[in-house]
C-alpha cells in the first residue's frame, strides 16, 4: 500500500497536470483522431464520447485546476465523543486505498475521474476502452510526468492493458489489492463488472430519464426543457421519455408544436397509442421500450391520468437517474419531488444539470443510481471512506 501523499503533493501534482494538457494539448487531439479513424462501431454515443477536441481539453485543464484548489476530502472530522472513562473518541473521513476505474471510449474519465480519486488519497488503476486506448496512454504518460516531477510515485496511477479475458480474471482474482471499483459505460459493460467483482462496486447507471408536462404547465419551459434534454444523445442525463397530462390545455397543439421541433432537430419521435394516433406517429409495440435508454436521436411521448400515475410509471421503468416536473402548481411539484425515486428530481428544470461540475460538485468521479454509499453525482467529498480514532491512556474494558 502507498503511504498517503501529502495534500500539498497532491494539489501540485493536480496543477502540473494542468500545465501538460495544456502543453500537449495538440498531441492529445492528434491521438484521439487516430482512435476516431480507427472506431468501426456503429454506436453513435460511443463514438461521441470517444471525441477530445479543444473545449474537451479544456474541461479537462478546469477539472484538474478545480480540484487542485478544493479542501482536502481526507481526515475531515466528522463526530467526536468524549468517553466516561476519558478516551476521545474520533470519526474521520479516510482514504479508500486502492481504485479501479473500468470505463469505455471517454478519454475525459482518464483525467477527471481519476483525478477525484487521486486527490481523495488513493492509488487508481485505470482500465480503459480498446477504442480509445491511444488517447488514454497518452494521457496516462502525462500523470507520470507530473508525479515523477513532483518527486511522487508513478505507481499511483497505473494504466491495466487488458482484454475482456484478462479484465474479467483480474476482477475475480485481483493480482494486487483492490478497494473499490468504479464502471463507467453502457449497461453491459456495468453488469459484467457486477458479475465478477470481489470488491465494492459504484454502480453508475443507466439514465431514460422522464419528463411530466404537468396539466398546470408554462409551455415555453416544457419545450425548452424536453428540447435540452435531447441536446447531447450521448448522455446519461438526457430525456428519453415525455408524459403528457390528458388535461393539459390546448393538449394537442403543445404536442404538434413539440413533435416539429424535435423532428427539426432530426430526432425520431415516436408515440404511445394515443399520441401516435392522433399525432401521425410510428406507435410503439411492446411496453417494453419504456424501460429503454436510446442514448440515441429517438424520444416517446405519451399520454398520462394523473401525477399520482406519472409517479408510478417512473418508479416502474426508469433507471432511477433523473426526472422533471414542468409545472406552475407547487404542491403538485413537491408531490412528484418526494415521491418519485430517482437520484435526481427538478422542477421546472432540465435533467441534464445532473453532472457534478453543475451541481457544485466541480466534477464527479459517476453518476450513482445505487443509494449507497452516495447516490447521484460523486464527487471529491464522497469519494471516501472514514474510520475510527480512539486516544486512550491505558484503558481497558
Amino acid at each position: 500500500m502507498n503511504t498517503l501523499l501529502s495534500i500539498e503533493t497532491r494539489n501540485a501534482v493536480l496543477l502540473k497536470m494542468a500545465v501538460l494538457l495544456e502543453q500537449e494539448r495538440q498531441a492529445i487531439i492528434d491521438i484521439n483522431k487516430v482512435d476516431l479513424e480507427s472506431y468501426n462501431g456503429d454506436d453513435i454515443s460511443m463514438y461521441d464520447r470517444l471525441k477530445v477536441d479543444d473545449s474537451k481539453v479544456d474541461e479537462m485543464i478546469n477539472a484538474v485546476t478545480h480540484l487542485a484548489s478544493q479542501e482536502d476530502p481526507v481526515g475531515v472530522e466528522r463526530f467526536s465523543f468524549k468517553h466516561d472513562n476519558g478516551m476521545q473518541v474520533y470519526n474521520k473521513t479516510a482514504s479508500f486505498g486502492t481504485v479501479l476505474i473500468i470505463y469505455e471510449s471517454r478519454p475525459d474519465v482518464t483525467v477527471e475521474a481519476a483525478g477525484i480519486a487521486f486527490k481523495s488519497g488513493n492509488k487508481i488503476l485505470l482500465k480503459g476502452g480498446k477504442e480509445s486506448l491511444r488517447s488514454n496512454l497518452k494521457i496516462v504518460e502525462l500523470w507520470h510526468q507530473a508525479l515523477k516531477e513532483e518527486g511522487a510515485s508513478t505507481n499511483w496511477v497505473e494504466y491495466l492493458q487488458y482484454n475482456r479475458i484478462e479484465t474479467q480474471a483480474f476482477l475475480e482474482k485481483p493480482t494486487q489489492s483492490v478497494d473499490l471499483i468504479v464502471p463507467r459505460g453502457g449497461e453491459r459493460l456495468i453488469a459484467f463488472v457486477k458479475q465478477h467483482a470481489t470488491c465494492p462496486v459504484i454502480i453508475s447507471g443507466r439514465g431514460n430519464n422522464f419528463v411530466y408536462v404537468h396539466k398546470e404547465a408554462d409551455f415555453d419551459v416544457a419545450l425548452d426543457v424536453i428540447m435540452n434534454g435531447k441536446s447531447k444523445i450521448s448522455a446519461c442525463n438526457a430525456v428519453d421519455k415525455v408524459l403528457i397530462d390528458v388535461n393539459l390545455p390546448n393538449k394537442e397543439g403543445f404536442v404538434q408544436e413539440l413533435i416539429s421541433k424535435l423532428k427539426a432537430s432530426k430526432i425520431e419521435v415516436l408515440g404511445d397509442a394515443n399520441i401516435s394516433k392522433v399525432h401521425n406517429l410510428e406507435s410503439i409495440t411492446s411496453d417494453d421500450i419504456w424501460y429503454e435508454e436510446f442514448l440515441d436521436y429517438k424520444i416517446l411521448i405519451g399520454e398520462i391520468a394523473s401525477n399520482q400515475e406519472t409517479i408510478a410509471m417512473i418508479n416502474k421503468y426508469s433507471g432511477g437517474h433523473s426526472s422533471s416536473i414542468i409545472t406552475t402548481n407547487e404542491a403538485e411539484a413537491k408531490t412528484f419531488m418526494e415521491n418519485v425515486d430517482t437520484a435526481a428530481v427538478y422542477h421546472n428544470a432540465s435533467t441534464r444539470f445532473t453532472d457534478g461540475g453543475q451541481l457544485g460538485l466541480g466534477g464527479e468521479l459517476a453518476i450513482s443510481t445505487d443509494k449507497l454509499h452516495q447516490r447521484g453525482p460523486i464527487g471529491l467529498q464522497h469519494l471516501v471512506t472514514n474510520k475510527w480514532y480512539v486516544h486512550g491512556n491505558g484503558q481497558i474494558r
